[in-house]
């Protein structure tokens, strides 16, 4: 049987594997720190987790204050494509990168599934 890391790592690259327009995700505690990855080597964990702690702590401020509601997600286009961090449960969040042209709304779609797996994981 395996892990729960391990569990969870196979469902991310599942994500990436079904959902084209996905190169890349990882799930990060709220505190910053790695849970499950399937991010290129290229790309440094620990400043991925910590900027996307961050980001979500920030959007989620911003959300509350401006009488947004709960934040449901954050997200980022770049010229070279997208960075979406999306609630997992209240502890997690999941970050994906998405390449330049991606369809949101498949992404967006395929992220909630993944994100509902992650937190039953979790």
């Amino acid at each position: 049987m395996r892990s729960r890391a391990e569990q969870m790592i196979a469902r991310l690259r599942e994500l990436r594997m079904t959902t084209p327009d996905i190169e890349a995700s990882a799930v990060v505690s709220v505190d910053g720190l790695i849970i499950a990855s399937d991010l290129p080597v290229e790309v440094e964990e620990d400043r991925v987790s910590a900027m996307s702690a961050a980001m979500l702590s920030l959007g989620d401020r911003i959300a509350s204050e401006l009488g947004r509601g709960q934040l449901d997600q954050v997200y980022i286009r770049g010229n070279s494509g997208y960075v979406i961090l999306m609630s997992v449960g209240e502890d997690a969040v999941l970050t994906s990168l998405a390449r330049r042209g991606a369809r949101l709304g498949l992404v967006f779609l395929d992220m909630r599934r993944a994100a509902a797996d992650l937190d039953d994981l979790l």
